[in-house]
């Protein structure tokens, strides 16, 4: 198959799997979306929203629907980095035998990612941005696709770990989960009080993905395109003499190269899903605000003003 036949197939299951997603999630679908874009780059996602907005839901839901496998991490602040990664045991034959964690997995739910420790936190580093994880000297690659969907509740302050900027960078997209309109809750409410059950269906195998996301990789992009997305993290920075002052002024910190990487990666695959063969700068506007909004770090003057993150990336665009 030619990759224009391979996208405007891509186009088609798509929207097949939105539609085996809508059975169970209701609403939420600017969520789903960025969700899904993720796994067709290959990058990790953080969702944060309040309790009771299906955040572990759709996690599970978008796993069964693209028939990868699935393990869930609920994160505490007693869990140990061999709660996730493994161990290694003394067998019958007193041999030393390495016994997998549920980090061996296609995705992983990161649950409450926030309420461990930073020692368990870093757990994940490697995993995350080597897709392979070191325990008693030896190296074990993690199956592909690998991807960690995480979840973070910003209300809860007692007993939590903000993740540090290094880890927060290795996610793609920061995806902020809202509360439902009042016809979709009442939608959400008649589904989930009945005593049928809805299932999303598998659309894709694992190996569909990967092939995914390889094709995402080879769909061409302009160089103004890449210029745009360039400038568009530099902007962001408020040590740039050519930085906006809005950005000198709210900001601590700005975006680094890993947000360019993934504003093209995930331009390139919004332009995939809506059948255009090549990004433009409309599609990299489309994810700016879920990748830059973790990388920048505003000071007391934007918290006293009460200017958002959301602000400040809209005044870039």
């Amino acid at each position: 198959m030619s990759d224009v036949a391979a996208i405007d197939n891509m186009v088609v299951k798509f929207q097949s799997l939105k539609s085996e997603i809508a059975k169970v999630i209701i609403g939420q679908e600017q969520a789903v979306n960025y969700v899904l874009l993720s796994v067709f780059c290959g990058g990790h996602s953080l969702l944060i929203g309040v309790p009771g907005l299906a955040k572990t839901l759709l996690v599970n839901t978008v796993s069964d629907a693209l028939g990868l496998n699935f393990k869930r991490i609920q994160f505490t602040p007693d869990l140990m980095p061999s709660d996730i990664l493994g161990s290694e045991i003394l067998d019958k034959e007193r041999q030393f035998t390495f016994i997998k964690g549920p980090i061996f997995s296609n995705i992983i739910l990161a649950d409450e990612i926030n309420r461990t420790p930073p020692k368990t936190q870093a757990a994940l580093l490697e995993a995350m941005q080597e897709k392979s994880v070191t325990i008693a000297g030896h190296l074990y690659k993690l199956d592909a696709p690998f991807l960690v969907l995480a979840t973070q509740n910003p209300i809860e302050q007692e007993g939590t770990y903000p993740l540090p900027e290094a880890q927060l960078d290795r996610f793609m997209f920061s995806i902020n989960l809202e509360y439902p309109s009042f016809q979709e809750e009442v939608e959400v409410v008649k589904s989930t009080t009945s005593n049928e059950l809805a299932k999303a269906n598998a659309i894709f195998s694992a190996n569909d993905i990967l092939e995914i996301q390889q094709l995402i990789r080879k769909v061409p992009v302009a160089d103004n395109v890449i210029e745009y997305a360039v400038n568009l993290v530099g902007n962001t920075r408020p040590k740039n003499p050519k930085s906006p002052e809005m950005v000198q002024k709210y900001l601590d910190w700005g975006a680094g190269p890993r947000a360019s990487q993934n504003l093209i990666l995930g331009a390139k695959a919004h332009a995939a899903i809506h059948g255009k063969y090549s990004p433009d700068i409309e599609d990299v506007k489309a994810v700016a605000i879920p990748i830059l909004s973790h990388r920048i770090v505003k000071n007391y003057k934007a918290e006293a003003e009460n200017i958002t993150v959301s602000d400040i990336i809209t005044s870039l665009l």
